[in-house]
């Protein structure tokens, strides 16, 4: 495993949450199969994981020819050597998504970029999905990860540094004019947009609880996986998209 650390020149396309947050979502382990099962198939052999925090997701890659494992909190990336440090074919950075660093990561010749619940984060969302596609081979992918609907922003996204949250058209129109075409999209997670908005606008929550994260993995996750499967609903708490490179 090479572990190598640059120095992160802004405060840009940090984790998606801090440790603490990462550790307790750690045992959303329903939550993360859901996400793996959508996200792994359109991911290729040679993967750069952007804000891969402490391996949450990176776990499940890790059969791959190389994953490229980067996050501006050298605490995560610290974190994640800990725990998987002993696969050969990780790779770990410590490097902000808008700094000229990132650029260097070209040398692994990834055919895929993978960035779940971080864009959100990014002041510049067009800059770094610029700087995605700029590390690719021709043809390759870019799959996101983003909070869905302006209309559910409240301060649970405030408070985790989410500048916005996004839609279907609107993701289209922001790859287009990276160069990158949206290849497919779909709204994940139909019941929480409901719980995520009365958190937003009825309880203004600041924060999720233990207690909400936990029976929302264990009762609700699996029959909303099962009905989404069947069916894919209009609307979600997240969107995932998938955007080609020419």
């Amino acid at each position: 495993m090479a572990a190598q650390f640059f120095q992160p020149t802004t405060a840009e396309g940090r984790s998606a949450y801090n440790l603490e947050d990462q550790e307790r979502m750690t045992r959303a382990k329903n939550y993360f199969a859901w996400q793996g099962r959508l996200v792994l198939r359109e991911l290729g052999r040679r993967v750069v994981e952007v804000g891969c925090g402490v391996g949450n997701f990176t776990r499940l890659l890790l059969d791959r020819e190389a994953v490229v494992g980067v996050d501006i909190d050298p605490g995560c990336i610290r974190q994640l050597i800990a725990r998987y440090g002993n696969h050969a074919n990780l790779h770990a950075f410590t490097c902000d998504v808008a700094s000229p660093q990132f650029a260097a990561l070209g040398r692994f010749r990834p055919d895929s970029c993978v960035c779940l619940n971080v864009l959100e984060h990014v002041a510049d969302d067009r800059m770094a999905l610029d700087q995605m596609a700029s590390i690719l081979v021709p043809g390759g992918t870019i799959v996101l990860m983003v909070p869905a609907f302006p209309a559910l922003y409240g301060p649970i996204d405030r408070n985790l540094g989410h500048h916005r949250r996004y839609t279907r058209g609107g993701l289209a129109r922001l790859g287009e004019a990276a160069g990158l075409r949206l290849v497919r999209a779909r709204y994940m997670n139909a019941i929480g947009w409901f719980g995520w908005w009365a958190n937003a606008h009825v309880l203004r929550r600041q924060a999720q609880s233990e207690r909400q994260i936990a029976i929302f993995d264990r009762w609700v996750v699996p029959a909303a996986a099962r009905l989404e499967d069947a069916a894919r609903p209009p609307f979600g708490q997240s969107l995932v998209a998938v955007l080609r490179k020419p």
